[in-house]
């Protein structure tokens, strides 16, 4: 299980620099007027290393020692975090980046795409980024890796 939770921690850290890179990509290529393969695949990749982390995610959800839904759990707050709070505030950010990059992609003039991609990425990292069990969060035991 060890393997997994450094796994699923270490992995935030390459899907956060992806979906920032999609973000300054999208914001920087709109007044460009081409959306490149490069665009389609850095916004593409950044998709699947966050259903990577789901996946993972699911894993360790059904697994761990900080899901438990035992008696008066939502008092607790790892349990709370871990048990609700974490997985529904990921799977939001999860399906609001799947559904901007599909709209997107649908979409043809390029501009277009672009400020898709910027928003729809842009509030799933806000999500996200309030759904990690930051270190300096202590009642939920975070850590940078």
């Amino acid at each position: 299980m060890d393997i997994l939770i450094k796994s699923h921690s270490g992995l935030r850290w390459v899907a956060l620099i992806l979906l920032i890179a999609a973000i300054v990509n999208a914001l920087t290529s709109m007044k460009k007027g081409s959306y490149l393969k490069k665009d389609k695949m850095l916004n593409l990749f950044a998709m699947i290393v966050l259903h990577t982390q789901l996946l993972l995610g699911f894993i360790l959800y059904f697994i761990s020692g900080k899901v438990n839904f035992q008696g008066s759990w939502m008092k607790i707050a790892v349990f709370r975090f871990f048990g609700l709070e974490h997985v529904l505030l990921m799977i939001i950010a999860i399906v609001l980046v799947t559904i901007g990059r599909k709209k997107a992609e649908k979409l043809e003039d390029t501009a277009a795409k672009h400020r898709k991609i910027a928003l729809f990425y842009a509030i799933g990292l806000i999500l996200i980024i309030m759904a990690i069990p930051w270190p300096f969060r202590t009642d939920l035991g975070g850590a940078w890796f």
